[in-house]
């Protein structure tokens, strides 16, 4: 049974956390993914055999947190990383994003970067309401956003994606590709070839715009958006030792 944290505004974000060494791991997952997917659950039985801190939690609209997803947005979310970071843990963090939580870790760090020893992005999808999901729909569906409120798309979960007029102009304000990210701390990206969620193409861009000069960008022949075959959990904890070793 998760434990649960209590926003400024009394909702209540769910959480898993295994004590050890640090610095602390701190899984930000994807958009309607939850903490126990494959990935989140592997590494943190992996950083308890190896005695490292480790925390995954359901964003605000997520999982077993409260809250109405269609009432999440990007500054919501990363303010719930920042919440599980200053809640739970003292010392350094390194943050591993996957998808939406790669631009999610990268907002909360950008926030408090003294403590934050590096970050690992998982087909990070940095800007993707206004660059990828927005840039794609047709005349039909900015009109509906419009006029609705809300735009669903399929998802693959039980339920579809729904994206919320606060979501997206949120989204649209909080963009961090355009313009250098000042963050210096180790960063590895790992993504997917065969990725059509997130295209390879879109999260290279992180390179041009990272200021750290201890950036690596992994290609992986082969991947997909989920990244969880055995030989790609392999690559995420060898990008984790890296920065954490």
């Amino acid at each position: 049974m998760p434990d649960f944290l209590t926003t400024p505004d009394n909702e209540k974000i769910a959480y898993e956390k295994s004590d050890g060494h640090g610095p602390t791991l701190i899984w930000c997952g994807g958009l309607k993914s939850d903490m126990n997917g494959s990935k989140a659950v592997h590494l943190h039985s992996w950083a308890q055999a190896r005695g490292q801190t480790f925390i995954r939690f359901d964003y605000f609209g997520h999982g077993e947190s409260s809250g109405d997803f269609i009432e999440g947005t990007m500054s919501r979310w990363a303010a719930d990383i920042q919440l599980v970071r200053d809640a739970l843990c003292d010392g350094e963090v390194i943050f591993i994003g996957s998808s939406m939580g790669g631009w999610a870790s990268l907002l909360a760090a950008i926030a408090n970067t003294p403590r934050v020893a590096g970050l690992v992005l998982i087909n990070p999808a940095p800007d993707f309401t206004e660059k990828l999901t927005v840039a794609g729909w047709t005349e039909a569906q900015i009109k509906a956003l419009e006029d609705d409120g809300v735009v669903y798309e399929p998802s693959g979960y039980d339920e579809p994606y729904a994206y919320s007029k606060a979501l997206i102009e949120d989204g649209r304000a909080r963009q961090i590709l355009d313009l250098p990210i000042p963050l210096t701390c180790p960063i590895r990206i790992l993504q997917g070839y065969e990725d059509t969620v997130v295209p390879w193409a879109h999260s290279k861009r992180l390179i041009d715009m990272l200021t750290s000069k201890d950036v690596t960008y992994t290609l992986v022949a082969g991947g997909d958006h989920s990244l969880s075959r055995a030989s790609d959990l392999k690559l995420i904890e060898t990008a984790i030792d890296s920065i954490s070793s």
